[in-house]
């Protein structure tokens, strides 16, 4: 049947040259399988042949993101397409061998069981934590979210342990997940993807932090993955002037760094809608390495018309347009068909080599661009940070408190002995108290590497109080505070006053 269905397309075929060449290879191919399946030492099962070598081999020569589905795979494809964001409302803190409850949302199957702060995770569905590795857990926390689960808490306080149901329920995550004022009218936002929502939701936060009247906004798109294009377009246009182009669309990629010149490529251009009325004061984005499409369209294109400074570390580098085709046999095929370029005519995509590598030595010898003011800016895959800037480097003292969880567990004890609000403060009352703590529990420093990381240790202590306290978005805020790539953003927005 394989067999009648290629010669049947080949009887089909047109009579231009292509199509001639491609007859050519089509009929060697047919003779060398029905060679392979007639005289091989073992018999040969056609879709073993197609589906795990044939097909993904002539796709590797293409880029390591288009990919064949066989039906197994599509039909997976389809369900998680489908599938809905679930989950108990909950947020944690996962160590080796631990999870502990941050925060239990209001209204959500964690705070609805009964969860607290503090909480610990000894087993889910009995099986034990323990021994997990990190990335075990995280996989184990994954697939809970799917179902009706039994967690045992080790409760702070208490000696038994403590039984709960927790029946998952459908979560809304917005894409705009923090926000607030930094310091001296300077707005903080966090986008963690984009969804056909983000453009609006990213338009009435700003509103909600001062609108017009802001003196700096710091975008943060660090580990945000992308998501819909149309969105990344909507949140630059709140921010470039009415005309200006955001980024083009064109398939039928050539060699080298830039936009393609071919003839027949096919070409889109998405550009500020004319009526738009943007935003007019500094704007600082953050990047870093998991940084990827829609992040890196807008913060290219803010980057080439010179509307924004850009932090951090240097972007993913994936900028490509894909499909995805429903074949015949209940296969599938995600498929790359263009790729996205930015105002300056650079590419985001990483440029690629046959086989699918990643082609360094091209990356090394990155092509120069212009933006609107003359600056030169690199092409050959992700956007470069106007400045890099590293996140803090924890010390080896550091690790073994953050590794130990002493952090959260001091935190849940603080909130009992001190009266916490919005405006507690971490002092020398409360690092003397958490010395002790960690004295206990046989983390002794010398008094030189204590001070080395006491004020560093200061802000986490505050930052855990306030999430167990108050929230994880007051944690946040606390940390923001400490984080030196916003700490470095906020000083370029208010030297450009």
């Amino acid at each position: 049947m394989l067999r009648l269905s290629i010669c049947l397309f080949l009887s089909l075929a047109g009579a231009s040259a292509q199509e001639s060449e491609m007859e050519k290879q089509l009929k060697r191919f047919i003779e060398a399988f029905s060679k392979i399946s007639t005289e091989a030492a073992d018999e040969v099962v056609p879709e073993a042949a197609f589906y795990t070598g044939a097909i993904p081999g002539m796709l590797r020569h293409l880029d390591p993101h288009s990919v064949f589905f066989d039906p197994g795979q599509f039909n997976q494809l389809k369900q998680m397409e489908n599938s809905e964001r679930k989950g108990f409302g909950s947020v944690v803190s996962v160590l080796p061998g631990r999870v502990i409850f941050l925060q239990t949302l209001p209204g959500t199957p964690s705070a609805k069981a009964g969860l607290q702060p503090g909480d610990e995770i000894a087993a889910i569905n009995n099986y034990a934590l323990a021994r997990m590795e990190f990335d075990q857990i995280v996989q184990l926390l994954s697939e809970a979210r799917q179902h009706e689960i039994q967690v045992t808490i080790r409760r702070p306080g208490s000696m038994r342990l403590l039984t709960f149901q927790l029946k998952p329920e459908i979560m809304d995550a917005p894409s705009v997940d923090r926000a607030f004022l930094l310091s001296q009218g300077i707005g903080y936002l966090r986008i963690t993807t984009f969804d056909v929502a983000t453009g609006k939701l990213v338009k009435e936060t700003i509103e909600k932090l001062g609108g017009a009247s802001l003196k700096g906004l710091v975008l943060d798109l660090r580990n945000n993955p992308g998501g819909v294009a149309s969105a990344a377009a909507d949140v630059a246009s709140l921010f470039l002037k009415p005309g200006q182009r955001i980024f083009t669309i064109e398939g039928r990629k050539q060699e080298g760094l830039g936009r393609p010149e071919s003839k027949d490529s096919k070409r889109e251009d998405v550009d500020v809608p004319k009526d738009a009325t943007p935003y007019l004061f500094p704007v600082a984005v953050l990047i870093n390495g998991k940084s990827a499409s829609s992040s890196e369209i807008v913060t290219g294109s803010l980057q080439d018309h010179d509307r924004a400074l850009v932090f951090g570390e240097p972007s993913y580098g994936k900028g490509l347009v894909q499909n995805v085709f429903p074949l015949s046999q209940q296969t599938g095929l995600a498929l790359t068909i263009a790729f996205y370029y930015i105002p300056s005519g650079r590419s985001i995509q990483k440029p690629l080599r046959a086989g699918g590598q990643l082609d360094s030595a091209t990356v090394l010898e990155r092509k120069a661009f212009k933006t609107d003011a003359g600056r030169t800016v690199r092409g050959g895959g992700g956007v470069e940070p106007d400045e890099e800037v590293l996140p803090e480097v924890p010390t080896r003292l550091g690790m073994v408190i953050e590794g130990s969880a002493s952090f959260t567990n001091y935190a849940t004890e603080a909130i009992k002995k001190f009266k916490v609000d919005e405006n507690f403060k971490v002092d020398g009352a409360v690092m003397d108290d958490f010395r002790v703590f960690l004295s206990e529990r046989s983390i002794q420093p010398s008094v030189p590497e204590f001070l080395q990381v006491r004020d560093w240790a200061q802000s986490r202590l505050q930052q855990e109080i306030m999430t167990q306290a108050i929230g994880v978005a007051k944690g946040d805020e606390v940390e923001a505070q400490r984080d030196p790539v916003v700490r470095r953003a906020v000083l370029r927005i208010t030297s450009q006053k």
